[in-house]
């Protein structure tokens, strides 16, 4: 399977690159994985393909301000470094321009309020630091760090918090878990009243998402490591509603690896468990854990794109984001919704 397989085009202008006033005035397409049809609705309808006795899987990791632009000590030469992962005593970054960087070399950020030593180069513009700084760290970040916007987003996000879900909880992304940005306090109520279950998992979203894939044979691809955690109480909750037969939702292709990761471990059954999911997902690969997903539309060639194909065909995938364009959806971290569903 090549990765020209999985290319459209989109216009410019179906970027999205601010988020809509409302969290859930976005449209929403309700895909049918198993037919193909397509509906048109909006986001805050949602409500109307859920039923009683649904699990809806929500993301709740929180996005770090982890893009920071400081000055090598030496020249002052301006470098950009992006925090990907904490590793305790370093953090794995992506640095640009790497190759001004060395082992040794001190970028300062904020006039010396924090200060990163590089300790090692790693591949493809990656470089293992060590953060010299006095005080909490998050702190120093909410001062001189800002979120870690995708490159196709070319506007200011005046809000910060618009690129957080009202869920998030556990600190260490440094991108937002996308299809979550929908749902508004409200909302969750609503859907809880109707008697859908909401339980969370944890992924921390690092280059393993959004790293493009740049090998013609897509099975070529290597996808990093995110760290991931499931509690004893959302594990009891999936096995109950497999065993019931009862759909298993998910928000997100960040949800939706970590239920796969442990799913595929465990024979389809779920335990409490923490670690590093390199998963990658593509048509061919049989789902152990969801039934139903909630996404956004992705970019062209991504390995999200691959994942959504894997669940609902390619041909109807492919048909869908055909059919959204026509219609002037907006696209990608900022966009509207796609809703994969499956009734069982």
């Amino acid at each position: 399977m090549k990765t020209s397989d999985f290319d459209y085009d989109l216009p410019d202008e179906l970027i999205a690159q601010t988020p809509l006033e409302k969290r859930d005035d976005s449209k929403l397409l309700v895909l049918d994985k198993e037919s193909g049809d397509i509906e048109h609705s909006k986001f805050s309808n949602i409500t109307n393909y859920f039923k009683k006795g649904d699990v809806l899987v929500l993301n709740d990791t929180k996005v770090i301000p982890a893009r920071l632009i400081g000055v090598k000590e030496e020249t002052k030469a301006v470098i950009e470094l992006l925090l990907l992962k904490d590793l305790g005593d370093t953090w794995e970054c992506l640095s640009r321009p790497a190759k001004r960087l060395k082992e040794g070399t001190i970028i300062s950020f904020g006039e010396g309020k924090l200060k990163a030593k590089v300790i090692e180069k790693l591949t493809d513009g990656m470089v293992k630091v060590k953060l010299i700084y006095e005080g909490i760290l998050m702190e120093i970040l909410e001062k001189l760090g800002t979120m870690p916007l995708p490159p196709y987003i070319h506007e200011k996000l005046e809000d910060q918090g618009r690129y957080q879900t009202v869920y998030a909880k556990n600190i260490g992304s440094a991108a937002a878990p996308t299809a979550g940005l929908h749902f508004t306090n409200e909302l969750l109520e609503k859907i809880k009243d109707m008697g859908v279950i909401i339980t969370y998992v944890t992924l921390h979203v690092g280059l393993g998402t959004f790293r493009p894939v740049e090998e013609e044979n897509i099975k070529d691809h290597q996808m990093h490591s995110e760290y991931y955690v499931m509690s004893e109480e959302t594990a009891s909750i999936l096995n109950k509603a497999k065993e019931e037969k009862r759909r298993i939702i998910a928000v997100g292709t960040t949800s939706t690896r970590v239920i796969e990761t442990i799913a595929t471990k465990n024979n389809g059954k779920f335990t409490e468990s923490s670690g590093e999911t390199n998963i990658f997902i593509y048509p061919g690969y049989e789902f152990r854990g969801i039934d139903a997903l909630i996404t956004n539309f992705h970019l062209p060639k991504s390995t999200l794109l691959m994942l959504v194909s894997a669940l609902a065909g390619k041909d109807n995938i492919m048909k869908a984001y055909k059919e959204a364009i026509e219609k002037k959806y907006r696209f990608f971290s900022f966009g509207d919704a796609m809703f994969i569903k499956k009734d069982i």
